[in-house]
């Protein structure tokens, strides 16, 4: 029988595995840059950053199976190249960009230490930890999340309550859209694919007599409880960092923006309190990419350690290189990737959340073709060697917002859907 503790369980444990510490330093800076217009940006941020995860998790709900269940219906071999460039992207950006965050954050404000020495002990650490398979881990991790929300709830009201909503205009063409591709910085769609099969696995483990339906209904509510959580601190962080235009340089960077809101807000101890908080928050999140990374690799090759140790130097190697660069350039790094791979993931989702006989595998096929091309364009735009003509693809709708895979993605969902119906 599930009861509403066991919702609330997993509903925390999906809000823990979302709720990164990379993810707070975007919201802040969206609201500094936004201004009048952070609830616009909050719109678009949530919906790809609340909204199409939690559609990941209830897809898994749906599936529960593991992320090659989500592009089977394509073909087995795009499924296998799409696990693969997912668990790639995360051991080559998201992971050391926790290294990066750790020493802005955690590092530089108390000691002259260059992101080198930083980034080869951090991730020397996380090999040892990925190869001991240390619960300690977990243990801290029970901890992490709610000191960490307690503090930035303690910002959030002391931001709302002690400044003037004095806001300027935004410095955004179309704060909406800024918003969704911010989104796209957390990882969070792929982070569904991802960690959806993980509390699959977990559920099964505790208790594999639960019921299909019970375990689907388990799983869709604690999507919803822990959706709402990460939608109420985002909209929050972002609206603090609005309320605090003015306070810094415009050109401040995320990392210290966050710092210096809570340096303002709670004062020295508490600012010192959440650098390290979110120094073994971020530790955390890299200790679990790397090892999930080890882990899928490890079951392509029969179980092999030999296959899960190559990885995890691989994964810590990429960690190391990447790390010592400053966060900005990691998300700048990151913008092709992710302009390529999340409309994929998007649509990936929300067919696999669609009743059967609306997303039949002819549909997926069509469909993430059409995403695929839609989205070369703006992968290229986002490479300046390689960027096209101005222009050159104006006519496709929404190019200018770098969207263009919306309509045709959805124009061939239509037609495929209505050419299936009218031969059955």
């Amino acid at each position: 029988m599930i009861t509403k503790r066991n919702v609330l369980v997993v509903a925390f444990a999906l809000f823990s595995l979302f709720f990164g510490a990379g993810n707070l330093i975007l919201p802040p800076q969206l609201g500094f840059k936004a201004g009048d217009s952070w609830w616009l940006v909050t719109l678009g941020f949530v919906l790809s950053a609340v909204c199409i995860p939690i559609l990941g998790i209830w897809a898994h709900a749906k599936l529960q199976g593991t992320i090659y269940d989500f592009g089977k219906k394509v073909s087995p071999i795009f499924s296998l190249v799409y696990a693969y460039l997912v668990y790639a992207i995360s051991i080559s950006l998201p992971s050391p960009r926790t290294a990066s965050v750790t020493h802005e954050m955690g590092i530089a404000p108390f000691f002259d230490a260059s992101s080198w020495v930083t980034s080869t002990l951090y991730f020397a650490l996380v090999f040892v930890f990925v190869i001991n398979r240390s619960k300690i881990l977990d243990i801290i991790g029970k901890l992490l999340t709610p000191a960490i929300l307690l503090i930035l709830v303690l910002i959030i009201v002391q931001a709302i309550f002690g400044f003037p909503f004095d806001l300027d205009s935004a410095s955004f063409e179309s704060p909406f859209t800024k918003g969704i591709l911010e989104g796209y910085q957390t990882f969070d769609a792929i982070g569904a694919v991802v960690v959806g099969g993980v509390i699959i696995i977990s559920i099964n483990l505790k208790n594999d007599k639960i019921p299909y339906g019970a375990k689907k209904n388990l799983i869709v509510k604690a999507g919803l409880f822990s959706g709402l959580g990460l939608f109420l601190v985002y909209t929050g962080l972002t609206l603090t960092g609005a309320l605090f235009q003015g306070e810094f340089e415009t050109d401040i960077s995320r990392t210290a923006l966050l710092s210096g809101i809570s340096l303002k807000t709670l004062g020295t101890t508490a600012n010192i309190f959440l650098s390290v908080l979110v120094s073994l928050a971020c530790f955390t999140t890299a200790v679990g990419i790397v090892t999930g990374t080890a882990d899928f690799v490890k079951g392509q090759f029969q179980n092999s350690k030999t296959a899960y140790l190559i990885t995890t130097i691989i994964g810590c190697i990429l960690g190391v290189v990447m790390g010592q660069f400053n966060v900005g350039y990691i998300i700048a790094v990151a913008l092709p990737a992710l302009m390529f791979i999340y409309p994929i993931t998007i649509v990936l989702i929300i067919l696999n959340v669609l009743p059967e006989r609306l997303a039949p595998p002819k549909v997926f096929r069509w469909v993430v073709a059409a995403t695929i091309l839609f989205s070369i364009p703006d992968f290229l735009a986002t490479i300046p060697s390689l960027a096209p003509k101005e222009g050159m693809f104006a006519w496709v709708p929404l190019n200018q917002f770098h969207m263009g895979w919306v309509l045709p993605a959805l124009g061939v969902f239509i037609i495929v859907v209505i050419c299936e119906n009218y031969q059955n």
